[in-house]
C-alpha cells in the first residue's frame, strides 16, 4: 500500500543534500527491530535528490491508540480494499499530517528493502515508537490485495554497518 506524490510533496536536508519526498508505504510487521523487537507497523516515506540519492525515513507503530493520519486516510483504504483497481486518486493529502513524534533518531547508510535492493539508502529511523489499532493494520493489509499477513521481509543481519543514535536538540545534525 502506498501513496504517491505526483511532483514531490516536501524536503528534508540531510548533510548538505535536499531530498524530496516521493512516496510513503507500509510494511507489517516493521521491518526494523528497536533493541530487538519487532512492531506491528513500519511507515517508509521515501525521499530522493536531484542526482537519484535516495533517503528513507521509518516509523513504526505499536498496537494501542489510532494513528491520526491513517485515520485522516480510512475512507480511502476501504474503498481499495472494496475495489479490484491497482491506483485511485485520491486527492490532496498532506504528508505533514504524518505524526513523527521525536527528534531522536537511528541512521545508517543500508539498502532499499524492495527489489532492486539499491545499496547506499540514508536511513533514519524514528526513535519514538507510535501507536495504531489492528483495525488500521488490517486495512493497510486487505488494501493491498495479496491475501499475506505480511508484507515486510525477513530480518537482515547488520553485516557491520554502523547505527548512530542522534539526539539534534544537543548536537548541529540536519535531518
Amino acid at each position: 500500500m502506498q501513496l504517491q506524490w505526483k511532483g514531490g510533496a516536501g524536503t528534508i536536508l540531510i548533510n548538505g543534500t535536499k531530498y524530496v519526498l516521493q512516496q510513503c508505504h507500509w510494511h507489517s510487521p516493521s521491518e526494523h527491530t528497536i533493541d530487538g523487537k519487532r512492531f506491528a507497523l513500519e511507515a517508509h516515506m521515501v525521499h530522493e535528490s536531484h542526482d537519484g540519492k535516495v533517503a528513507v525515513v521509518g516509523i513504526v507503530y505499536k498496537i494501542g491508540r489510532p494513528d491520526s493520519f491513517l485515520a485522516s486516510i480510512s475512507d480511502h483504504l476501504r474503498n481499495i480494499s472494496g475495489s479490484n483497481e491497482r491506483d485511485a486518486t485520491v486527492g490532496v493529502i498532506d504528508p505533514r499530517a504524518i505524526k513523527i513524534g521525536s527528534s531522536k533518531y537511528y541512521r545508517y547508510i543500508g539498502s532499499l528493502t524492495v527489489p532492486p535492493c539499491t545499496e547506499n539508502v540514508t536511513w533514519t529511523i524514528v526513535r519514538k515508537v507510535r501507536s495504531v489499532t489492528r483495525e488500521q493494520v488490517r486495512l493497510l493489509r486487505v488494501a493491498v490485495h495479496d491475501e499475506s499477513n505480511t508484507n515486510a521481509r525477513p530480518l537482515q543481519p547488520i553485516n557491520m554497518r554502523s547505527v548512530k543514535l542522534y539526539k539534534p536538540d544537543e548536537e548541529n545534525e540536519n535531518c
